[in-house]
């Protein structure tokens, strides 16, 4: 049995937070259903590659999930969702603060009339404040973050990854399951606010802003983490990464050098000293790498028990043998995209991986089976096609 078997979350979203979010609520057993607005829905569903009229971008944070297209500014779709909240467990949504609001749809609105009802409202900055009504997208939060400055070398620089995006996402997942498992508890639903610069901040925390976290005066200051570990090691075909954190690996790689003698050097035989004296270190380690090829190199770091990698392209890292060990990733056909690659949520219960769910849905897919589901009647639905509320 999946985790959440049972619940049914209505999904209000556009790009990926609230997207991903229930995407990876639902690989776990939950009934998602995606509202849309009637003409064009989520924009994610255009932006990039993409084949039948659906983005692989979209595909990859909306699968499993069910699409109806309703019109929300229209108070007969105001009050279907009303009805449909009696019957789910989760509403999430990524609209500005104060929108679900004036569409009779907010936190209070609805948790009148479903108090078991758990209402997650993900925004960019928080519900008040001087940002509080801000649009925010990812590199907007990223710089507001200081993730730009946490990348290192005296300047800022953006991560090419939609990191905030997908970071928060994971966040509201988190924070919907343990609502829910509050709610075995006592019977009762909450409502839930999450900032994506909350969620950013938060997650740098720990080692980007850990020169920043004590306050007293006499503070030793010592280099970051992320100065330590995070440098191209080149070689005379290339490059690799290695990660020597303890006093063992860094021996590893000494050994692997043909270099045991700068074991006991005075220069570098405690952590202090090395970190003194670090730049000196691995100049010596520098020019000794670039007399190895890659595979050279790797090979004596892996006989040393040191963490190390070639840094893959991305179709390398795809076809990684570990990855086809692992059951990570199913090739799907899609009735519109065609094949696609698909990889599983990572998490594996009893041992298991969890069925990857279906392929996206089209625009609007399931609005006729989603509403009859509901008890809504084909007469209704007919009605409300005419009318504009639904399509």
């Amino acid at each position: 049995m999946r985790p959440f078997e049972g619940v049914t979350i209505l999904e209000f979203s556009t790009m990926i937070t609230a997207s991903l979010a229930a995407m990876m609520l639902g690989e776990q057993g939950a009934r998602v259903i995606k509202v849309e607005p009637t003409e064009v829905g989520d924009p994610l569903r255009y932006i990039g590659t993409q084949k039948g009229g659906i983005a692989s971008i979209f595909a990859n944070c909306n699968r499993g999930k069910e699409s109806i297209r309703l019109n929300l500014k229209s108070p007969d779709g105001q009050e279907l969702i009303r009805e449909m909240v009696n019957e789910c467990d989760v509403l999430i949504h990524n609209f500005r603060p104060g929108v679900m609001d004036k569409n009779g749809l907010g936190s209070e609105q609805v948790r009148s009339l479903n108090p078991r009802l758990i209402y997650a409202a993900i925004s960019g900055f928080g519900i008040q404040g001087p940002l509080g009504a801000a649009p925010a997208y990812d590199p907007v939060i990223q710089a507001h973050s200081g993730m730009t400055a946490a990348q290192g070398g005296g300047g800022q620089a953006f991560i090419k990854n939609l990191m905030c995006d997908k970071l928060t996402a994971y966040t509201a997942c988190q924070a919907v399951s343990s609502a829910l498992y509050v709610r075995e508890k006592t019977g009762e639903g909450q409502h839930i606010d999450l900032s994506m610069l909350d969620a950013a901040m938060f997650f740098l925390f720990p080692d980007a802003f850990q020169n920043h976290t004590l306050l007293d005066e006499d503070v030793a200051v010592q280099p970051l983490l992320s100065d330590m570990l995070y440098e191209m090691t080149l070689t005379s075909d290339g490059g690799l990464t290695m990660s020597a954190a303890t006093e063992g690996q860094r021996a590893g790689v000494l050994r692997a050098l043909g270099k045991e003698s700068m074991i006991d050097d005075e220069r570098f035989n405690t952590l202090e000293k090395l970190v003194a004296n670090l730049q000196e270190y691995r100049s010596i380690l520098a020019e000794s790498f670039l007399e190895l090829s890659t595979d050279e190199a790797l090979e004596l770091l892996q006989k040393n028990d040191v963490p190390c990698a070639r840094c893959h392209t991305l179709e390398e890292a795809l076809s990684q043998e570990q990855l086809e060990v692992n059951d990570s990733i199913e090739i799907q056909d899609h009735p519109l995209m065609g094949a696609l690659r698909a990889f599983r949520t990572p998490a594996r219960f009893g041992g298991e991986a969890l069925d990857i769910g279906s392929p996206a849905p089209a625009h609007g897919q399931q609005t006729d089976t989603v509403l009859e589901s509901f008890g809504i009647s084909p007469n209704r639905i007919s009605k409300m096609k005419e009318d504009g509320v639904v399509a």
